[in-house]
């Protein structure tokens, strides 16, 4: 069975714009694959663990061939916990705000505690790192309130977009889509935009149904 995860990491809940979008994506996919579960994950809820001086520690050991003990061992207990729930997807839809030119604070965490050796990636002294996550596919939606490509460098830079997409790439999802949604606050109308990236999420969650598998089951 085909899983889509959802991963939000808007706290904005009904007045989100880029949970609206993930909406219609997920409504469209659901229609073009009825048997196909789909995970929603709030990273708001309470569920992503801290990764903090015992992760680290943890982190450490494995890095140098041992086993974490005590406190340390709990804490990469439930860092793999939610890289098993992140790793069980074979599609990925990422609703993402920008914050302050980059992501929001808990999607950076989600980042950092999925994202160690054997699990997101692994590493070799001479060839440098490997993305363990290939064959899956990622669509990324992208708001920002201010910041857009027309607009000159008082409206802000985009350090959101870049930085997501490098850490997909290095995680080893290459595959993937973005949909954008960027109004200008001082612009009235923002519903042409709006719009459009509705439809585009619809056409995509459409798609992304009909696709085959590429990763191994």
């Amino acid at each position: 069975m085909t899983t889509l995860l959802h991963v939000s990491a808007s706290p904005r809940g009904e007045a989100s714009e880029s949970l609206a979008i993930a909406r219609a994506f997920v409504g469209a996919f659901r229609k073009a694959n009825p048997a196909a579960s789909v995970d929603e994950w709030d990273l708001w809820d309470g569920s992503l663990p801290d990764f903090g001086p015992e992760g680290a520690g943890a982190k450490m050991r494995i890095f140098a061939g041992e086993q974490p003990v005590g406190p340390q061992e709990v804490a990469w207990h439930r860092a793999r916990l939610a890289f098993e729930r992140f790793a069980a997807a074979d599609l990925y839809l990422f609703s993402l705000p920008m914050w302050n030119a980059g992501i929001p604070y808990i999607a950076k965490q989600f980042i950092d505690v999925v994202s160690q050796p054997g699990m997101v990636f692994g590493f070799d002294p001479e060839a440098g790192y490997s993305g363990l996550l290939e064959g899956r596919r990622a669509v990324v939606v992208y708001t920002s309130a201010v910041y857009g490509e027309d607009r000159p460098p008082a409206f802000g830079s985009d350090f959101q977009q870049p930085y997501f997409e490098n850490w997909l790439n290095w995680a080893g999802i290459t595959d993937v889509s973005s949909i954008a949604f960027r109004p200008n606050l001082a612009v009235a109308d923002a519903e042409p935009g709006r719009s459009a990236a509705h439809e585009a999420a619809r056409r995509m969650g459409a798609e992304f149904g009909r696709m085959p598998l590429r990763r191994a089951s």
